[in-house]
């Protein structure tokens, strides 16, 4: 690890608990309008978890304490009862494809990021994940806090221990897969400084609308390498931070998902080491397509049949920064 690394890690990871509610409270207000706090919760048929973290943000952090300005659940397309339930629970929701209605959506998560931008206020922007199950606020204020409490800081990741639960069984630090497998060798060799991030592909973070505004946002699973890279080379090192926020249970995917995630991630790390000019831009240097294979039933009984390949497109649409879009600059400036 880079000695930059190992300072960083002692002067930018901290716990939840390091700052207690009311410290948060007091240095909000004292904050006035750079202190205000939108959540944004993404949500692709989340019935099942999300209305129990509105229920705790919106207990916890807008009603005991006024820590949270603005809750909103960004709907992606739901086919079940996602939003009734988020909105019973008391978030605003608002559907992917009533916001820039100009711009034709498209499928992913760093999309339904993107355009949150455009319907929130608050001047620190927090997403958190829909599917995540035994919520604490702490995801919120922990990663919150130190936005509040230090105006040099630009993002805050949370960190946590990420057990794998399948089938009954519970790996403690089994979770994670892509970020072991994909996530965490690409920064290490790519880009170093951001080697001790624990949670680099985690879905809850926090950052000042400032620089999120600036940022790409890649439109799928790329999204969280994408715009912690970028934040990068945007603000520098020391304005990264990470939180301890104990344990994150959540739904786990298959391993075929998990193949197409990874594949997206990493073809979200090539075009920014073709954009920073460190690696060449041939077109026959990527092909953005990923092969898999499941197994097909037999033609006669007996026989153990055989595996078919289905072919996926890798896709690496980005949004522009939001500053570059005129309804963002005609709200903002309103």
């Amino acid at each position: 690890m880079l000695d930059e690394v190992e300072g960083w890690l002692r002067r930018r990871s901290w716990s939840a608990a390091d700052r207690p509610l009311r410290t948060l409270c007091a240095a909000k207000e004292a904050a006035g309008a750079a202190g205000t706090v939108s959540v944004v919760l993404p949500a692709l048929d989340e019935e099942s978890t999300v209305g129990g973290i509105v229920s705790v943000i919106r207990r916890e952090l807008m009603e005991r304490v006024p820590l949270v300005d603005e809750l909103v659940v960004l709907d992606s397309g739901s086919g079940d009862r996602t939003a009734e339930v988020a909105a019973a629970a008391g978030a605003r929701v608002v559907h992917r494809d009533a916001i820039l209605p100009r711009v034709p959506s498209v499928p992913g998560k760093g999309e339904v990021l993107w355009r949150s931008l455009l319907v929130t206020s608050g001047e620190i922007v927090c997403f958190v994940d829909a599917d995540l199950r035994e919520f604490s606020a702490d995801f919120v204020s922990g990663i919150v806090g130190p936005l509040l409490t230090d105006p040099d800081l630009q993002l805050v990741k949370a960190m946590y221990d990420r057990p794998l639960e399948t089938e009954g069984a519970v790996v403690p630090a089994g979770g994670g897969r892509v970020t072991e497998l994909v996530a965490r060798p690409l920064l290490n060799l790519h880009w170093p400084q951001l080697a001790g991030f624990v949670q680099p592909l985690g879905g809850e973070y926090a950052a000042r609308r400032s620089l999120l505004e600036r940022l790409h946002f890649p439109t799928g699973y790329g999204v969280e390498l994408g715009l912690l890279v970028d934040a990068l080379g945007e603000a520098g090192l020391d304005a990264l931070a990470q939180v301890d926020v104990g344990v994150r249970h959540h739904r786990h995917q298959d391993g075929q998902a998990l193949g197409r995630m990874a594949a997206t991630i990493y073809r979200t790390a090539l075009e920014r080491l073709v954009r920073t000019g460190r690696l060449k831009g041939e077109d026959d240097l990527v092909r953005p397509l990923l092969t898999q294979f499941s197994r097909t039933a037999a033609e006669r009984p007996g026989q153990g049949g055989g595996f078919a390949p289905h072919t996926h497109a890798v896709p690496a649409l980005e949004r522009p920064p939001m500053t570059s879009v005129p309804e963002y600059r005609a709200r903002r400036a309103a």
